[in-house]
């Protein structure tokens, strides 16, 4: 029962080029940064990622993109990063764009063992019918699409159908988990990990800290430890090392004038 696996790179040592990864993570928050790192530094190539976004800030996913090692990325936002922009235009990179609320229930339902669902997101639209570019041919055109969905009525609305995702792998950052692979996030950090920790056959993740079996609160645990084949703990560096995205600070308040009382 004890998934602790000594190094990242351990951790990530079977992920052959060409693999389905689930990657957790939102903009910066959340995202299973060591874990990337590893598979960077193994050299893996080929990659089909499935992630809300593909890193921003040179940080993240953004590794693996900017050395060219991921061919295809199914995701709901491309937001400022002009590499992902720029390979996907230029034909480089294939790109599946869909709804970020079908995005995670795809993910939920392949770890939930659903094979398809139903949705209203996306009828009347290029999501259900299909022409959306997935791969350009590097000259503006479109070298593939989408193709249609099946659409079906239910009490007098239309619903598209969506199939579930499962991977061969996920990356998820947590802020707490024991040597079973239970595990726990923090606030906005939980936004994808949980899901993309049910979709992956083979699920790996890091962890801010590690406990040992019994001290996490079975009320307190968001993600059981049957999702989790792998678990590496961060050392104290590695979790303290959490980038922003938009830093946002009040103006000063201005001085008060001489001879005035400030309340």
């Amino acid at each position: 029962m004890d998934k602790v696996v000594a190094t990242a790179l351990e951790a990530v040592a079977d992920v052959p080029d060409g693999a389905s990864v689930a990657v957790g993570g939102f903009g910066l928050s959340g995202v299973p940064n060591v874990l990337i790192q590893a598979l960077y530094e193994r050299g893996v190539a080929g990659l089909s990622v499935v992630s809300n976004n593909c890193g921003a800030m040179e940080s993240g996913l953004a590794v693996l993109l900017a050395a060219g090692r991921i061919a295809r990325v199914t995701g709901s936002y491309i937001g400022a990063n002009k590499e992902f922009a720029r390979q996907y235009l230029s034909g480089e990179l294939e790109v599946e764009m869909i709804p970020q609320g079908t995005l995670a229930e795809r993910l939920r339902a392949g770890g939930a063992g659903i094979p398809a669902f139903y949705t209203p997101a996306g009828v009347g639209t290029q999501v259900a019918e299909g022409g959306l570019p997935w791969r350009y041919d590097g000259e503006g055109g479109v070298a593939l699409a989408s193709p249609p969905k099946e659409v079906r009525e239910f009490d007098g609305a239309d619903y598209v159908l969506e199939h579930a995702i499962r991977t061969d792998f996920a990356l998820v950052r947590a802020a707490k988990g024991d040597r079973h692979g239970n595990l726990v996030f923090n606030k906005s950090a939980r936004n994808f990990n949980p899901l993309s920790a049910m979709a992956g056959r083979i699920t790996i993740a890091e962890v801010e800290e590690l406990v040992e079996p019994g001290e996490i609160d079975p009320d307190a645990v968001h993600l059981p430890g049957i999702f989790v084949q792998r678990v590496i703990a961060l050392t104290p560096e590695q979790a303290a090392d959490k980038r922003i995205e938009q830093r946002t600070v009040s103006a000063p308040a201005a001085p008060a004038a001489e001879g005035t009382v400030s309340e």
